[in-house]
């Protein structure tokens, strides 16, 4: 396989910056695309389906050859491209976006409900977002005797919701007694998954009713009504595209919806369409990542969906408040940034429009202030000059990263998975200095691994205030809610001096904005994480548009992966694939012919061969591949993997007792676990060590089985083994984001079963992050040059 040394620190900037090469599709364009390269709205694309091949682990060191699938590659029949389904693509290239992720949805969107409530609390605490309005949505019943376009907007919507799943009706045990469930470490209960607050009765059938005049399936009430709000039967009624709103549905639905129900009145130009179709595309550009869409960009996505005055159609959207405009300076490539005041009078600056959904604007506008504050102001000064120096002179690789804390108040730091020994040298050193200092991770996974390198126990929910014993390590989700961690002083902010936030190209805008906002003053920041990894969920690069800024001391790790995986891994990183020698089997190529042989080798390599060659069992061996659908996706394959390894008869909600599952929270977040049992409460998960209920009508929504992931659901976390599935229509999945994100998730060994023949080393060559548009550099460097 290939190799290369060092990672690209450049537009990789990570799927936490985000980007999923995972991408099958950009949902963000109009018709079947609006897309423009880099800021544009993009199309939908297939998921791939899979192919595969023949091979085993017993092949000793094998490679990833020019011809794609090793020796074996000209003997790679067509890919079988019959299940393809559209998906958000991932991270990266696909990374863009949605993927990734919870984003990686069967080709719909992401389940934004679940992020909205997971934030709610937080936001208490941010005076300048507090305006977001929560899009909540319920789950959507089964629609019986549906067909024709009301049958197509069902099944849209519930693509949005979850992969093909059993109902969730389905958790049909006799209720136990209800008995105390056991405590978890240091915390009193199971952690209950918040449900969304369920609308009015008299507001789901007044819906219940238009939806009914309009053609769509009623079985939508509950969500429609809980995206519009009181009064949603009147709102939907006077404006049928409304239903826009609704997470799944697109425009040309909700235009046969307002057909049914306005009949002669409804045209391609009127003022509503227009207004609802310029924020469906905005909120389809955040799922692919961008935080605002140039004006152009925008104008030319809403002819495509028939929208015959693009330019009203906008400042319709502006003037109902609907959407945001904004004028960002455009400087001479190299020219420092200048203040208004500098300006000639006369001259003119170039500038470029954008267009953007509030809650976006006022996340990114509040972050920039709060990076201008880290970086503009004197960190605390916590231990003497002379202090700081001698802990930098014992810390070896890390004297560097810790020298540049001592003094400034946000540090960037880049590496791999070796580094992270680095930050936790700078974590004990400044602990011993008597700061209080914490480390926050994208996943419990990551939680646990980063515990270790302190010597901690990082166990489920973290260290708790006063707790001595444990590695004082959180999840960020953990942190900014107060589940995790330090807790919050009398202002509401982070009772901490250094925070040190890993696996930062996940940071979104609003995650970002959440973490600045909630620092003390004179506290500092450190944001650390491999560049090269796919982007965040979330619309935004925060991690990647720092870099490019450099506006701050950037530390780059010298300390390179070791092994034959960290040199195939690192290798990627620069965009190659070479040959690398795995005398220990630590990588593996099966070459496989169909998607049909990719199912059945990947079952073979997990449940047999990786754990009689290598020693790494079933249970810590995870499975990888490019999307949820098709027929070497998610579902197929876990499906194989479930009768194989845990067969039953799914009696909760497609779920037994021991199931490997894939709980999502929120977009972006992703935590792997086990099903303990059902009841009355809901799916009773055991997470990371914690105990997690989810309740029944959010299973189907939320929980997914687990023993095989997207690349952007496995950022965050490794595993002993890992089994990268790459199917023979992956093509459009793939880009050297992605393949670097799923490869270096194997800690021992890393088996590939490959069927995408030239596409895997063209990806790798040739197919970098696809760039997202962001403000963030625009709005930071003006206060900087202001301040400073």
């Amino acid at each position: 396989m290939a190799a290369g040394a060092g990672t690209d620190a450049g537009d990789a900037g990570a799927q936490g910056a985000d980007a999923e090469g995972d991408a099958a599709a950009r949902a963000a364009g109009a018709g079947s695309g609006a897309g423009q390269e880099g800021s544009g709205v993009e199309v939908d694309g297939g998921e791939s389906a899979a192919s595969g091949a023949e091979g085993g682990v017993g092949d000793g060191a094998s490679q990833l050859s020019e011809a794609g699938g090793g020796e074996s590659a000209a003997q790679d029949s067509p890919a079988d491209h019959d299940d393809t389904t559209s998906q958000p693509s991932e991270a990266g290239d696909g990374e863009s976006a949605t993927q990734d992720s919870a984003a990686e949805d069967d080709g719909t969107t992401s389940q934004l409900s679940e992020a909205e409530a997971e934030l709610v609390a937080q936001r208490i605490e941010r005076e300048r977002i507090a305006r977001r309005k929560a899009e909540k949505k319920a789950r959507v019943e089964a629609g019986a005797k549906l067909s024709g376009k009301a049958a197509d907007l069902l099944a849209a919507v519930r693509a949005v919701e979850s992969g093909a799943k059993p109902a969730a009706t389905v958790f049909s045990e006799p209720e136990p007694p209800r008995r105390p469930t056991p405590e978890p470490v240091r915390r009193p209960q199971p952690v209950a998954a918040e449900a969304p607050v369920a609308p009015a009765p008299e507001t789901v059938e007044a819906v219940r009713r238009v939806l009914t005049d309009g053609g769509a399936p009623e079985a939508l009430a509950p969500q429609v009504a809980a995206a519009l709000g009181e009064g949603a039967g009147d709102g939907l009624r006077a404006d049928p595209w409304r239903l826009l709103r609704v997470g799944g549905v697109r425009p040309e639905q909700a235009d046969g919806f307002a057909r049914a129900l306005l009949g002669a009145e409804c045209g391609p130009d009127d003022e509503r369409r227009g207004r609802a179709v310029t924020v469906w595309l905005l909120e389809q550009a955040a799922l692919a990542g961008h935080t605002a869409l140039e004006m152009p960009t925008l104008t030319a996505a809403l002819a495509q969906r028939g929208v015959p005055d693009a330019d009203t159609a906008v400042q319709n959207a502006l003037a109902e408040g609907d959407a945001l405009a904004f004028q960002d300076a455009l400087d001479e490539p190299g020219a420092p940034a200048r203040r208004d005041d500098e300006a000639a009078e006369d001259e003119e600056r170039p500038v470029r429009v954008l267009v953007g959904l509030e809650r976006y604007a006022l996340a990114e506008e509040s972050l920039a202030d709060g990076l201008a504050r880290l970086i503009n102001s004197v960190p605390k000064q916590d231990g003497s000059a002379e202090d700081w120096e001698g802990a930098a002179a014992g810390a070896g690789s890390a004297a560097e990263l810790i020298r540049a804390v001592a003094s400034h108040g946000l540090v960037l730091h880049t590496g791999g998975e070796a580094s992270l020994t680095e930050p936790a040298a700078l974590l004990q050193a400044a602990r011993s200095l008597g700061l209080r200092a914490w480390a926050a991770t994208h996943s419990p996974l990551g939680r646990g691994r980063f515990s270790a390198l302190l010597g901690g126990s990082g166990g489920p929910g973290g260290p708790a205030p006063g707790d001595s014993g444990a590695a004082p390590v959180v999840t960020l989700a953990g942190l900014l809610s107060g589940a995790e961690g330090p807790g919050r002083d009398a202002d509401g902010a982070l009772d901490l001096d250094l925070l040190v936030v890993l696996d930062a190209p996940q940071l979104d805008v609003e995650a970002a904005a959440l973490v600045t906002e909630s620092l003390p003053d004179g506290a500092r920041l450190v944001l650390a994480g491999d560049p090269a990894v796919l982007w965040s969920v979330g619309p935004g690069r925060v991690f990647a548009d720092l870099l490019a800024a450099r506006v701050c001391p950037q530390i780059a790790s010298r300390r390179p992966d070791p092994g034959p995986l960290g040199e195939l891994v690192s290798g990627v990183g620069v965009g190659e694939l070479n040959q690398v020698a795995a005398p220990g089997k630590e990588v593996v190529i099966v070459p496989v012919r169909d998607a049909g042989e990719a199912v059945h080798r990947t079952v073979q390599l997990v449940a047999d061969s990786v754990p009689r060659a290598i020693g790494v069992p079933a249970e810590e061996t995870q499975v990888i591949t490019t999307g949820h659908g098709g027929a070497a996706g998610t579902r197929a394959l876990n499906a194989a993997l479930k009768e194989r390894l845990n067969p039953g008869p799914g009696r909760f909600g497609g779920f037994d007792p021991g199931d490997r599952i894939a709980y999502s929270p929120a977009p972006g977040r992703t935590v792997p676990g086990r099903v303990v049992k059902a009841d009355a409460e809901g799916l009773h998960l055991s997470c990371a060590g914690e105990a997690v209920v989810v309740p029944k009508e959010r299973v189907e929504q939320s929980v997914r089985h687990g023993w095989a992931l997207t690349a952007h659901q496995a950022v965050g976390a490794r595993w002993p083994a890992v089994v990268v599935v790459l199917p023979g229509d992956a093509a459009k999945a793939l880009s050297r984001p992605w393949v670097y994100t799923a490869f270096s998730r194997a800690d021992r060994h890393l088996s590939v079963v490959h069927g995408a023949e030239q596409a895997l080393p063209r990806a790798v060559a040739e197919v970098p992050a696809k760039p997202r548009t962001t403000r963030l550099p625009a709005l930071l460097a003006p206060q900087l040059t202001t301040t400073g």
